[in-house]
């Protein structure tokens, strides 16, 4: 099998779609379908089917798409190898990091890296939801991504998970409400507050809805901001409550307090495909996030 081709059934895998596939590569969608038609040609087993005015895979194509996954890593590890021969890691290594995990271990993980010149960073912040992951891990050598206690873990079998902390999320309030002193926050003592949070969606908005159910209190949610300094500014000028990252947030005006008798928080976690760790300036990268997500918990 043509392993050019393999790649093409993992990145159809992966991206969902024959133009997102052909618009990654620079091809065009004829030719990706046209190289997807030989790979089938060559396995003499349907791999695809069409699906509305596009393509996807069918079981067998899925099944040889983890198998790409294995082969393509096998190749990364002989990549590899050569690499060990040089004395550093060297070459670009491309991240993406969710905004506030950004903030968070950005700059940290900049001045670590800064010790190794033979690797260049180029990291771009992107607002991810869980389920957009998979993509992103097909463009980014790291995804550094964030999913709420109750979610489903990242999908283990295809892609490398290195969990990196647990941030608590804990009741932001202004510092003269009358809930501020308490050193624990019922949810249902904010039944009647205005909340302030995230797009639907994402981990911190599936937090505050999880908790609901559990509760049976119905949060009023007013605004929904991303940027959380926003959500801050707004907490802090009495416009609503809202559930914040504890090691994010900045704003002296606010007083965080956690939740009683529930467990809330985010678990940050760096992504790879598979077999991307064992190139060494990868491998330096995951070390330094590694090292600057202790520092934040320490």
């Amino acid at each position: 099998m043509d392993v050019r081709r393999l790649r093409l059934l993992r990145e159809l895998a992966d991206r969902g779609t024959v133009t997102a596939v052909a618009k990654a590569l620079a091809y065009t969608p004829s030719a990706v379908s046209q190289q997807l038609r030989a790979l089938q040609a060559e396995v003499g087993v349907t791999l695809t089917e069409p699906a509305g005015r596009g393509l996807r895979l069918t079981d067998a194509g899925r099944a040889l798409a983890a198998r790409a996954d294995e082969v393509l890593a096998v190749l990364d590890r002989a990549e590899a190898e050569l690499n060990t021969y040089r004395s550093t890691p060297r070459g670009t290594v491309r991240v993406a990091l969710f905004p506030s995990g950004a903030l968070l271990l950005l700059p940290g993980l900049l001045r670590r890296m800064s010790a190794i010149r033979e690797v260049s960073l180029e990291c771009r912040d992107v607002d991810m939801t869980p389920p957009e992951v998979q993509a992103l891990v097909a463009d980014f050598d790291i995804v550094v991504a964030h999913r709420d206690d109750q979610a489903q873990p990242f999908d283990s079998e295809r892609m490398e998970i290195t969990p990196l902390l647990r941030e608590p999320l804990d009741v932001a309030l202004p510092r003269g409400h009358p809930l501020a002193s308490r050193d624990r926050v019922e949810l249902t003592e904010l039944a009647g507050e205005p909340w302030v949070s995230v797009d639907i969606g994402f981990p911190v908005d599936d937090v505050l809805r999880s908790l609901a159910v559990r509760t049976g209190t119905r949060p009023k949610v007013v605004q929904r901001i991303n940027d959380f300094r926003v959500i801050e500014a707004l907490v802090a000028d009495g416009f609503g409550v809202a559930l914040l990252p504890r090691y994010t947030v900045d704003d002296p005006r606010l007083v965080l307090r956690p939740l009683a008798g529930v467990r809330a928080g985010r678990n940050v976690e760096a992504v790879s495909r598979r077999g991307a760790s064992e190139r060494p300036a990868v491998r330096a990268v995951f070390d330094a996030l590694l090292a600057e997500a202790a520092s934040v918990t320490g």
